[in-house]
């Protein structure tokens, strides 16, 4: 077993002796490949989504020099009808090249990373083949010399393949040129390869209007393909898992599920699904990624109106977004739609593509865009937050004008005032002008409530001495409207036992003929 000939099925063992959801189907979508002009398969996903658990599975189930029948035997890949056609085919019969990026980024010392990957693979071909003949200088030549050699092909296994785009742009140039030596000439990848899997969080980088490797079968956050069920975690994934450990699925879907594509509409992080599991609660553990670090930056960066753009995502709004101008590059983000997409890639975003939209995805992903912006440095965002602040404040303390006052303001601050003509479109507004909610209360939307639904219930954290919110929106209507549905349909009931002050709030908004004039009501009452 080498470090990058031939891993071994350590890592898949591992992961099969924890809670192991069974993604083992993927296995056969690359079997189809093997031998075929779509071998070549470039899979872009978050950080946190499975991408290297799916890549020790794949080197487990194709390295010859290891007997892993044990580990698949029970599993989809080999119990499915149509899958089997395949799985016993090619189940431990290729050498296996494993190439770590971020593990190699680490320990390439002071030589190059292009030298480094070269001379490494090298010295495990010739120790595994003593009578091969290396190119010192060319690895693709000796991987043609050790296909022709064996009689075998290899399968290559890259690992976060675009972190040294990411983390080392002195390197790109070089590093792009070898992959595309590798993958890019038709005659000498053939003779090489059997079937190459990357993985990566960003999609292969545009050079100029082409692809730098332009011969990959990509699938990325923007359009997964056929590996839609192997983005994440699958809602039957989740109920299974929720079951098992005496979870709450409704909760679980609350706080994780929101990603989705046309084929599987619900996918949640598996990361997060994973931690909840095992810590037994649902909370963001978004923050243990390090795809948390960089958003704060991002949102200072105000990106053509990124900031308000947020706001707006906070508040349930869809924003549209036009996802061709960027280049898959984090240092090449020129504009607003490049920022969103690159948000998409993350993982921060899910995209609708028929629509051309974005939106906040789940409750984890929703709090760490709260607690970023609260952190930008910005004049912007220091103002909004002490708006925001103010808001709780007057509505707690029953100034009933100036909580019409302050949402009228953020009404008339909206990007797209066309389509403010509904109650949805002010409870959008409700919550961009309530988004600092967090540091005292827990929101919930359609609240089971008595009668009916509440639209919008702030509930006190166990912390804060502030009273229950019970929100109620109308439209071309009366906010003493809205105060009299909330107590005809008693959606107050649910705190019954609360023990402490609840506000009844109604908001009203009226649009003149013609939508020239926007006037906002608010009536607040104590019980």
């Amino acid at each position: 077993m080498g470090v990058y000939l031939n891993p071994g099925k350590s890592g898949f063992e591992e992961i099969r002796n924890g809670s192991y959801v069974d993604k083992t189907g993927m296995i056969w979508l690359i079997n189809r490949t093997i031998g075929t002009k779509q071998k070549l398969t470039c899979i872009s996903r978050p950080r946190r989504f499975g991408k290297s658990f799916a890549a020790q599975m794949l080197c487990a189930y194709y390295d010859k020099t290891c007997d892993s029948s044990a580990l698949f035997d029970d599993l989809e890949i080999a119990t499915r009808e149509d899958f089997r056609d395949t799985y016993g085919k090619y189940l431990n019969q290729y050498d296996v090249i494993y190439l770590d990026m971020t593990n190699i980024m680490g320990e390439m010392g002071k030589s190059g990373m292009v030298s480094y990957i070269r001379r490494k693979v090298t010295e495990e071909l010739s120790a595994a083949y003593p009578d091969l003949q290396a190119d010192s200088e060319s690895l693709s030549a000796t991987l043609v010399h050790t296909a022709e050699l064996t009689g075998n092909k290899f399968i290559m296994i890259i690992d976060e393949w675009d972190a040294p785009i990411r983390e080392m742009p002195k390197v790109q140039k070089e590093y792009l040129a070898f992959l595309r030596a590798l993958f890019k000439s038709s005659g000498t990848t053939d003779r090489i390869f059997a079937a190459v899997y990357m993985t990566g969080i960003l999609p292969i980088k545009k050079d100029g209007s082409e692809s730098a490797i332009s011969d990959f079968w990509e699938y990325s956050m923007l359009e997964p393909g056929e590996f839609q069920a192997y983005v994440g975690f699958t809602e039957k994934d989740v109920e299974k898992l929720c079951a098992e450990h005496g979870l709450s699925f409704e909760e679980a879907k609350k706080w994780y599920d929101g990603y989705s594509f046309d084929k599987v509409t619900s996918v949640y992080n598996p990361y997060s699904i994973m931690k909840a599991v095992l810590m037994g609660k649902f909370k963001s553990y978004w923050r243990m990624s390090s795809a948390a670090d960089a958003l704060e930056d991002y949102i200072a960066g105000d990106y053509d109106g990124l900031f308000q753009a947020v706001l707006e995502l906070l508040g349930g709004i869809r924003i549209p977004v036009d996802t061709d101008g960027f280049n898959n590059d984090v240092a090449e983000v020129k504009s607003r739609d490049d920022m969103l997409t690159l948000l998409i890639h993350l993982g921060y975003l899910a995209y609708d593509g028929e629509e051309g939209t974005v939106r906040i995805p789940n409750e984890e992903i929703r709090l760490e865009f709260s607690k970023s912006i609260r952190e930008v440095k910005s004049t912007e965002a220091v103002r909004r937050l002490r708006e925001s602040r103010q808001l709780i404040q007057d509505t707690v303390q029953m100034k009933e004008e100036a909580v019409a006052a302050q949402i009228e303001k953020i009404h008339a601050e909206m990007a797209d005032p066309v389509h403010y003509n509904n109650e949805q479109a002010l409870r959008s507004v409700i919550q961009i002008a309530y988004y600092s909610y967090t540091d005292y209360y827990l929101k919930f939307e359609e609240l089971p409530s008595g009668d009916g639904y509440a639209d919008i219930v702030y509930f006190p954290k166990r912390a804060s001495r502030v009273p229950v919110l019970v929100v109620e929106l109308k439209w071309n209507k009366s906010a003493e409207g809205a105060i009299a549905q909330i107590k005809d349909k008693r959606y107050f009931d649910a705190f019954k036992d609360y023990g402490g002050e609840i506000l009844l709030v109604g908001i009203n908004y009226d649009r003149e003929a013609g939508g020239e004039k926007r006037k906002h009501t608010c009536v607040i009452e104590k019980i």
